[in-house]
């Protein structure tokens, strides 16, 4: 299955227009089979990693007799260095795995230096706007990561019209590269330094989570035994186990969720996932709420709440400021 609705939505289900030509190829499929001795399940993940890495560094491989899959010399290539310059740091931000780190500055510093997109995921994808990468799924996208200076290079492209599109962790929004890129046979384009600036009105007052596309800061609950993934046992990805949600209603059986800015801390009373309860066979809302107090407010000011979601199925979210209400689907 290389479609699906699945933590998607409709979004990811392809539309076509009438009579409208579409070829898109799948593969070739690596198939690896490995075996050795009972309770050696360890061994035969790793031996099984070290052939995926193999199998990485051997693409775009040279045995498909098709003109539907050019070859690595039928195929070009884009490099450059993305910086990001926000006009209030907040927050260091450690990724899990690199030795890279963003500099810690208090909350009224004014950047006026552009720091290195330090493992940012940069990516060639059809053109659209601004994150429509995430809801395309009739084209080709090609994606690397960033090393510690921003420096990146996307290998093995396909010839095609592309946007650059781009997400640094620890820095809310997208980035998109405002121009074309054609990529040709053998082609090798350097966009030398891109900067981007995330969406930002001024300084941030509060914040609970990182701005990264995972849940991993926040609580996460031991799974029910039933449904343990040895897998993900001890591993930093904990809320990859199965049937997590169901966990909140044993958390929180009558009473939602209350986070108090300043005396909450997200790995202890943040649950990793806004979900409904389970409570004799039905499911039903939940409202979890967020206490905060501002020493000053400007009444002539605007204040903005931002929200990232890593993932959103079936769902519908809504955030009230006491009388006020805004609406997000």
């Amino acid at each position: 299955m290389f479609l699906s609705t699945h933590y998607a939505g409709d979004d990811l289900v392809p539309k076509f227009r009438d009579g409208e030509p579409w070829k898109k190829v799948f593969g070739p499929v690596f198939i690896y089979l490995n075996s050795g001795m009972v309770g050696s399940d360890s061994l035969l993940w790793q031996d099984a990693k070290s052939q995926m890495i193999l199998e990485v560094q051997s693409w775009p491989y040279d045995f498909p007799a098709s003109a539907d899959f050019p070859t690595a010399d039928e195929r070009g290539s884009l490099s450059g260095r993305l910086m990001v310059k926000d006009r209030h740091v907040l927050y260091i931000y450690y990724p899990s795995d690199t030795k890279c780190f963003f500099i810690i500055l208090p909350i009224w510093y004014v950047s006026r230096e552009a720091l290195s997109a330090d493992t940012a995921y940069v990516g060639l994808a059809p053109p659209g706007e601004v994150g429509s990468w995430q809801r395309e799924c009739k084209g080709y996208q090609f994606w690397t990561k960033a090393d510690c200076d921003g420096s990146f290079t996307i290998s093995h492209v396909r010839l095609g019209s592309y946007n650059l599109y781009a997400w640094v962790p620890g820095f809310i929004g997208d980035y998109k590269y405002d121009l074309i890129v054609n990529i040709s046979s053998g082609g090798r384009i350097d966009l030398g330094n891109l900067v981007y600036e995330p969406p930002r009105d001024g300084p941030t007052l509060w914040e609970i989570g990182i701005p990264d596309r995972s849940a991993a800061e926040f609580y996460v609950p031991d799974p029910n035994p039933n449904y343990v993934n040895k897998l993900y046992v001890n591993h930093p990805d904990k809320f990859r186990q199965y049937g997590l949600w169901e966990r909140y209603a044993d958390l929180f059986p009558a009473e939602d969720l209350v986070y108090k800015i300043g005396a909450g801390n997200d790995a202890r009373d943040w649950f990793f996932a806004q979900v409904t309860r389970l409570k004799n066979s039905t499911y039903q809302p939940t409202t979890w709420q967020i206490k905060f107090k501002l020493d000053a407010v400007s009444q002539s000011g605007t204040y903005k709440l931002r929200i990232a979601l890593a993932s959103a199925t079936d769902s519908d979210l809504q955030a009230y400021f006491q009388a006020h209400a805004l609406q997000f689907r």
